[in-house]
């Protein structure tokens, strides 16, 4: 489907745990220092206006991102990835395909997918010029499949589908056993939502068992006016390890302090 459009959604509390993980494991992998090929099935937009006309009409950042006071008093875990976006907030909130432009070496590549027309009309907008950036209109599961690292490259990918239907889970189960078996050393993130009804409980048990990694995952209390059916987000690292996992970990346990989950 290719109603979604994550401007409604973007700087909520999902994105929280989604972008401060990611940048945890954008910054361990700039730290070593080699050239990375950062690949996005599902990119979106980029960049959000967090006081535009669709984040206004849910609301939903003010309980995420703009909840958070600044660094010195925000959880310690999270407080490198907002002190990096603070600056810009609330009319440029960068998404995940910003942040990764942001902070990977002018040695690594980066391509991104997106279908949705004026998704994809913003996500060149907010990226291009930039010679290390390729955007394409495509099926990201399609597209990433035809790509290979470069020699020394090393390559990590980041899927985030929409979970508007039952075949998006589908979907995603089905393509990440081939990622993992076409590239033996590559590195996948997936952002997980956690619905009040559990219905993604047996794809995120599948998903984290097919290589080593992590699970890190927080939920928040929602109100039976609410008309999400999420109650919490989780980030599964397959092959990611070291000091972005054990930072993850510390975000999400930080942030369930911070929304006094029961």
């Amino acid at each position: 489907m290719l109603s979604y459009q994550h401007g409604y959604h973007a700087g909520n509390r999902a994105d929280v745990l989604k972008h401060a993980v990611l940048h945890a494991v954008l910054s361990q992998q700039a730290r070593q220092g080699t050239p990375v090929l950062y690949v996005e099935t599902h990119a979106a937009r980029g960049r959000y206006d967090l006081r535009g006309d669709q984040a206004l009409k849910t609301g939903e950042a003010k309980d995420g991102v703009l909840a958070f006071p600044p660094p010195p008093q925000a959880p310690k875990a999270l407080q490198a990835w907002l002190k990096q976006i603070r600056t810009d907030l609330p009319h440029h909130y960068p998404g995940s395909p910003a942040l990764a432009v942001s902070l990977l070496g002018l040695q690594s590549r980066f391509v991104f997918f997106e279908r949705h027309k004026q998704e994809f009309t913003a996500l060149e907008k907010a990226l291009l010029p930039d010679d290390r950036v390729q955007t394409l209109q495509q099926d990201g599961y399609r597209g990433a499949l035809r790509l290979q690292p470069r020699n020394r490259e090393s390559m990590l990918l980041l899927i985030d589908p929409s979970y508007e239907t039952i075949s998006d889970m589908e979907h995603l189960a089905a393509w990440v056993p081939r990622a993992l078996r076409k590239w033996p050393q590559a590195k996948l993130l997936i952002w997980l939502p956690l619905f009040a009804d559990g219905r993604e409980e047996e794809l995120g048990a599948f998903l984290g068992s097919l290589d080593e990694g992590f699970i890190a995952g927080t939920r928040w209390s929602r109100a039976e006016t609410d008309p999400s059916a999420l109650e919490g987000s989780a980030m599964i690292g397959l092959r990611i390890g070291g000091a972005a996992a054990r930072q993850s970990f510390a975000i999400a346990a930080q942030l369930d302090a911070w929304w006094g989950t029961p």
